[in-house]
């Protein structure tokens, strides 16, 4: 087993892990980090991946250009007040009222108007508790001379991929889009959700 598969399977499961007795020096790192991340801002950026595997998965190298942004974005609905007016609580509203964006690509759009100069490759989870979630974010600057040399990422250079994170283009974008699904079910997802009568959700 490779070494980005240990990685993998460090991760797995780990809310769940980090509770047993054998796993006390894990539990204990990651409940440091939580702290530290707790107190420091809601984008920082990091000098190296967390999750070394993750990131290379979505073409992360340790060269110039890439940059590598954690960011903490807070759980739970859309936080609505409570109508003045009386009604029936059912009638309220207040309730189950989520965005249609997953937090995942909130993330990725805060982080993206933090640095505007970068593009967004991609993000994964990183930590998460009862208040908020932490996700690290994969960001490469496509005016970058190394960036421009490098043929396995220069496709980001391209006029097409500006802002690509506002516009559902990342990974976490095109699940949200419901681009990922495949077979019975995914008829009406293409071109977009809007199309075939607004039926794709």
């Amino acid at each position: 087993m490779g070494y980005y598969k240990y990685i993998g399977e460090t991760y797995r499961n780990i809310k769940r892990r980090i509770n047993r007795p054998e796993n006390k020096d894990l539990r204990d790192l990651v409940m440091a980090r939580k702290k530290a991340w707790r107190k420091g801002p809601s984008v920082a950026r990091v000098e190296k991946p967390t999750r070394i595997d993750r990131a290379r998965s979505y073409g992360y190298k340790a060269k110039q250009g890439f940059v590598v942004v954690r960011s903490r974005i807070r759980r739970g609905g859309m936080r609505r007040s409570r109508p003045t007016a009386g009604r029936k609580p059912k009638r309220m509203g207040i309730h189950k009222i989520t965005p249609r964006k997953s937090i995942q690509r909130i993330a990725e759009e805060r982080t993206q108007r933090k640095f505007p100069n970068l593009e967004v490759l991609g993000s994964y989870w990183l930590w998460e508790d009862g208040q908020y979630k932490w996700f690290e974010v994969v960001m490469v600057d496509p005016n970058h001379s190394v960036i421009r040399s490098d043929k396995d990422v220069n496709w980001i250079c391209e006029k097409q991929h500006r802002r690509r994170a506002f516009r559902g283009l990342t990974p976490a974008g095109r699940k949200g889009r419901g681009l990922t699904r495949k077979g019975k079910g995914a008829e009406k997802v293409r071109p977009s959700l809007r199309s075939k009568g607004r039926l794709a959700k």
